[in-house]
């Protein structure tokens, strides 16, 4: 059956008005950066890495992470708890030197702008878990040197797991214009509320299928990817990396876009594993069904399945609606299914040979 085109995803060519804003927005917050960074390091503060959860291939590896000048490093205790803004109080280190040690192999990379480590460097390492090495340099004194986990993907892994974060994994019952700022900043990590069924349907998955990936792809912020970690690992969902973005102005607009950043990801994993097939899942409360109809349009071979979330009439309402749009029309390759919760999903991955 034939069905409308859709228009790849572009960013729009901002207006010479917008383009002055936003300019001066990321001349102000650059300022600020700079001046909150000196200043921390004339009291002696000490640059600290954080670590982040990486992923790569046997040949090479996405090292994440963020440099930030702190009064107190965030545990990697999951036992730990503290409220969201404590995670804001850090100061980005705009163009740290990192030293990056893989086994025997250092590799020298800098932070970007908003103190954020996310480079590609190469790597010979088995699939699966491993361990590598972090340490801010040249920056003050030399931070302690800190450990991250890697996981490489298996070239043999049948399928991976892309998932979303809020209303997916995690119940946040806000109005979506509040939601953020709330999460971010006020509420205290233990108040968060996993979705029924949705940790064990995780579990059953990575029991049946030891070397699929997960990746939780999120709008959040870096700033709370330590919070959204011991939230993952205290509800007992498999461990994976954290795919988040960086907040505050870019070339092109004052707030980054978070549907753009979805969709960069996954079309950088569609390059990065030209054979992996990525079992999508998401809710019907924001675009992820606009993202992923996209995607498996795009690349059809790419996608085993998508699994959407159904939201609650009153989560329906605080998440701004739910889509008008039937986005299974859309993608006509790729199978689809609806759910309420995470049991709801059992059937049609029983029936796709996932579980």
């Amino acid at each position: 059956m034939a069905h409308p085109q859709r228009r790849p995803f572009r960013r729009r060519k901002p207006s010479p008005a917008v383009e002055q804003a936003v300019g001066r927005a990321m001349r102000v917050d650059d300022a600020i950066r700079e001046f909150r960074e000196q200043r921390a390091l004339r009291r002696g503060r000490v640059p600290t890495v954080i670590p982040y959860t990486g992923y790569g291939s046997t040949s090479w590896v996405r090292v994440l992470g963020r440099v930030l000048i702190t009064t107190q490093a965030p545990s990697e205790s999951p036992q730990e708890s503290f409220r969201g803004w404590r995670s804001f109080t850090g100061i980005p280190v705009d163009g740290a030197p990192v030293r990056v040690t893989i086994g025997d192999t250092v590799h020298h990379v800098v932070t970007d702008s908003g103190g954020v480590i996310d480079v590609r460097v190469e790597a010979r390492l088995t699939p699966g878990w491993h361990r590598i090495r972090l340490q801010a340099e040249g920056v003050g004194e030399r931070s302690p040197e800190v450990r991250a986990p890697v996981f490489v993907l298996d070239p043999a892994a049948p399928f991976g797991v892309v998932s979303d974060i809020d209303d997916t994994v995690m119940v946040t019952a806000l109005p979506r214009p509040l939601l953020a700022a709330w999460n971010t900043f006020v509420l205290n990590e233990h108040a968060r509320s996993p979705t029924p069924g949705m940790a064990v349907l995780y579990d059953r998955i990575h029991h049946e299928h030891p070397a699929a990936p997960f990746l939780y792809l999120s709008t959040g912020a870096w700033n709370v990817a330590p919070t959204l970690g011991r939230f993952l690992s205290r509800n007992l969902y498999p461990p994976g990396p954290l795919l988040l973005t960086d907040w505050g102005p870019t070339p092109d607009r004052v707030f980054r876009s978070g549907r753009a950043h979805k969709i960069e990801e996954l079309e950088r994993l569609a390059t990065e594993f030209p054979d992996m097939r990525w079992l999508l899942i998401g809710d019907d409360g924001q675009h992820d069904e606009a993202t992923y109809s996209g995607f498996a349009e795009a690349h059809p071979e790419n996608v085993a399945l998508i699994c959407i979330r159904q939201l609650s009439d009153s989560e329906a309402v605080l998440a701004g609606g739910r889509s008008r749009q039937d986005w299974r029309e859309q993608a006509t390759e790729v199978a689809w299914s609806y759910a309420p919760d995470g049991g709801g999903f059992v059937t049609a991955l029983e029936q796709h040979g996932i579980l």
